[in-house]
């Protein structure tokens, strides 16, 4: 994996409290608890359905501070649902990644290093959600397209992860896959 040449194609911040969708910036700082300003921003977070194992609203580590999606498997996405594009800032995403065809099947417990020395680890595949295919339904005009997004996105949404090492993350920057 470390021979992989893998480059931020894109990176986005979701600043906006009344949405889930980001815009992009040429760089981000993070801190532990993930990208300042960001919605996901937190050392602990409420725990929802994907943690049913707590009742919902019980604050549990954050593992989801980061989201990042490749390239790859946005145009596969999009060809799934007949589309010509998926955009990251679609998805929520805080990264884009070129150069892994199969980014959602890191493993969890990988290292993602960047030229800095900033550290994100991959807590696991961003299991898709209706949320994104409504916006991408809104983007296209297209009614009942949001259902066609869960099955198309499966195995191919990305990974989420924490920080472990803070530092800079910049448009341009390759990545080390550990």
């Amino acid at each position: 994996m470390n021979d992989s040449k893998i480059v931020v194609d894109c990176v986005l911040l979701a600043d906006d409290p009344t949405t889930f969708v980001t815009r992009e910036v040429f760089s981000v700082q993070v801190e532990i608890g993930g990208i300042p300003n960001d919605r996901h921003y937190g050392i602990l977070r409420p725990a929802d359905s994907r943690q049913n194992i707590y009742p919902r609203g019980t604050m549990i580590a954050n593992r989801r501070q980061i989201s990042i999606v490749s390239r790859e498997e946005c145009a596969r996405i999009a060809g799934l649902m007949g589309l010509p594009v998926i955009k990251p800032e679609w998805l929520g995403a805080n990264l884009m990644v070129s150069g892994l065809e199969s980014l959602t099947e890191l493993a969890a417990g990988t290292r993602l290093l960047f030229p800095d020395g900033t550290g994100l680890i991959c807590e696991g595949e961003n299991l898709p959600c209706v949320g994104p295919g409504k916006v991408i339904e809104s983007m296209h005009d297209q009614p009942g397209l949001h259902r066609k997004f869960v099955a198309a996105a499966k195995k191919s949404r990305g990974i989420v992860c924490s920080v472990e090492r803070e530092g800079r993350i910049n448009k341009g920057d390759t990545v080390r896959v550990i």
